[in-house]
């Protein structure tokens, strides 16, 4: 039995929704990595196009045994343009992290990012009653950083070697967060956007 704080859900915007990731997206997000060769950008984690099923196993696998909830983003016609998920999810805390997202390069500079992180964070503040939702990038991954500042997040700090990428090089994480205390004013914020 399921016992995680997060459950299986689809979130729908007026220009994406957001469904549970299934092994059968592989092709759509492999369509998405190859939208700009995303996986060549050396400071992500964004599969190439021959490790997409991979990335989606490890995804559901997560979900299975820590409660991760991986998300594929999709434009009004139904199309695959993108991959998000909660993770990091602190079930006794309500705290969890939004990231692991990446939008084909057509889809990046649009309102599809800003519109997923309104989805995102009102379920998690407004639903689930998270106290903190996190967002973590690479030092070097600095329009990430300002993408996360625009949403309204405020920078926690640096965790120095971080993490080990396969290649032995270590990663410095940048540590934002939304606490639930800025989330009303959050959200009016990325509302307005939209509305623009």
């Amino acid at each position: 039995m399921n016992q995680h704080w997060v459950k299986p859900v689809t979130l729908e915007g007026t220009h994406v929704t957001l469904r549970p990731m299934s092994m059968s997206d592989a092709d759509g997000l492999r369509d998405v990595v190859r939208d700009g060769e995303l996986w060549k950008l050396w400071y992500t984690m964004i599969p190439d196009p021959d490790g997409v099923e991979e990335f989606i196993s490890k995804a559901l696998k997560v979900h299975e045994t820590r409660g991760d909830m991986p998300f594929v983003v999709l434009d009004k016609s139904g199309k695959i343009i993108g991959s998000t998920r909660y993770l990091n999810v602190d079930n006794v805390n309500t705290r969890l992290e939004i990231g692991n997202t990446f939008y084909g390069s057509s889809h990046q500079r649009s309102a599809v990012n800003t519109e997923c992180k309104l989805l995102l964070l009102t379920y998690a503040f407004e639903k689930l009653g998270a106290i903190a939702v996190e967002f973590r990038t690479h030092w070097h991954n600095k329009r990430s950083q300002a993408a996360i500042l625009r949403l309204g997040a405020k920078q926690d700090g640096v965790l120095r070697n971080h993490l080990k990428y396969p290649d032995r090089a270590h990663r410095d994480t940048v540590v934002f967060s939304i606490i639930e205390s800025e989330w009303p004013v959050v959200r009016q914020s990325l509302t307005f956007k939209l509305s623009g």
